[in-house]
């Protein structure tokens, strides 16, 4: 039925509100609910396989609302994990939430093992890329709609990332596996050289394109038309709360926290395009960019990865991207592949066949030759 189109992405959702529950449980809730949500997509995308499904949507106000929610949820989530591991109990949250729920929330926080600690560090990274940048990277193409992009800035705020709503949609968009583009790594590259590499020329290739728009509407270059500093100042301002909710303790955690949120976000740009090669004049195309439609990762990513399409037409809301079935396939589902491209050993061996099945039946004449230079370039 209809309605249960609507109802899957819901599973976003869930996720969501089951990562707050386990971080306001505190202790060993937060390791176990960790575990549980990376068992849930590695096996659940395993075992559910693909969706394929192509549905029309008559109220698409429903999907996009459900969009904007992430930006609440995100906020509560990163408030209880920076309270979490405060060293008191801010504004009373904890005695508050316990009087009406009936549960001592503060206990759990007593029973945290440094751990834990860690644990809720991967776990809240893990929500702000996956509630924070998934959502935004939809919302911020959205250019004609203020609402969508205002709020899809402020959700990559909180992964010091707001220049990714510049450089993604004028930049990575239009020069996507060619050399020029930070997010594309070429064959051989390793996801920890990726994460900084990819991260200093997207801020620069931000900077440059803001400049230009800038430039041309003749407004000062350091000033409050700036989009790239308004959104670094965007971001200073949450580490401000969160320093205001749990002092050094509270702000040094949520840096890190959004750090790894950002680092999560680049392992994702390398394993969408990892050494597919395309020359410039050549336009965009399904075959330019690394495809999966896993079922779970898919409901609850808002079609993330039905990325052939989005990068062959970046204009098309996510419930309208068809799946591409015969665009090249990453390895597994969104998890499952950040996990194994953190290894790179094993990363580089399942990809290697890959890429030369790319090789022989997607590229172009042109981009063979491309590809055997790349390939002597990685030895």
């Amino acid at each position: 039925m209809m309605f249960l189109h609507y109802l899957k992405f819901f599973l976003f959702h869930l996720v969501s509100l089951f990562a707050l529950v386990v971080l306001l449980a505190g202790g060993l809730y937060i390791t176990l609910g960790l575990l549980a949500i990376v068992l849930f997509y590695v096996i659940g995308d395993g075992l559910s396989g693909d969706d394929l499904s192509t549905p029309t949507y008559q109220f698409p106000t429903l999907l996009t609302v459900q969009l904007w929610l992430a930006l609440p949820l995100l906020a509560a989530i990163v408030f209880v994990a920076v309270w979490q591991v405060s060293p008191g109990d801010a504004w009373g949250f904890g005695a508050w939430l316990s009087n009406v729920i009936g549960i001592d929330v503060n206990a759990g926080r007593g029973t945290s093992h440094w751990g834990h600690a860690v644990s809720a560090v991967v776990l809240t990274g893990l929500m702000i890329g996956m509630v924070g940048t998934i959502t935004a990277h939809e919302l911020t193409h959205r250019t004609a709609d203020k609402v969508s992009l205002v709020i899809g800035r402020w959700l990559l705020a909180f992964s010091f990332d707001t220049s990714f709503s510049i450089e993604h949609v004028y930049g990575h968009h239009r020069y996507a596996a060619t050399a020029i583009d930070p997010a594309t790594a070429p064959r051989g590259r390793n996801v920890y050289a990726h994460i900084l590499i990819s991260t200093l020329r997207g801020n620069i290739s931000a900077w440059r394109i803001e400049q230009q728009r800038l430039q041309r509407r003749r407004k000062g270059l350091f000033s409050i038309h700036n989009a790239v500093l308004r959104g670094y100042a965007m971001s200073v301002l949450l580490v401000l709360a969160a320093f205001a909710v749990g002092g050094v303790v509270g702000a040094a955690f949520f840096i890190i926290c959004g750090l790894w949120g950002k680092a999560l976000l680049e392992i994702v740009n390398y394993m969408e395009h990892y050494g597919i090669v395309r020359h410039p004049d050549t336009p965009m195309k399904p075959r330019h960019s690394w495809n999966t439609n896993k079922r779970l990762s898919s409901w609850s990513l808002f079609n993330l990865t039905r990325h052939s399409h989005h990068h062959a037409q970046g204009e098309v809301p996510y419930q309208s991207l068809k799946p591409m079935p015969a665009a090249p396939l990453m390895i597994s589902g969104y998890l499952s592949t950040i996990i194994i491209a953190m290894f790179p050993p094993l990363w580089h061996r399942l990809m290697r066949p890959k890429l030369n099945d790319w090789d022989e039946h997607y590229a172009s004449a042109e981009e063979k030759q491309l590809a055997r230079e790349a390939n002597e370039r990685a030895r």
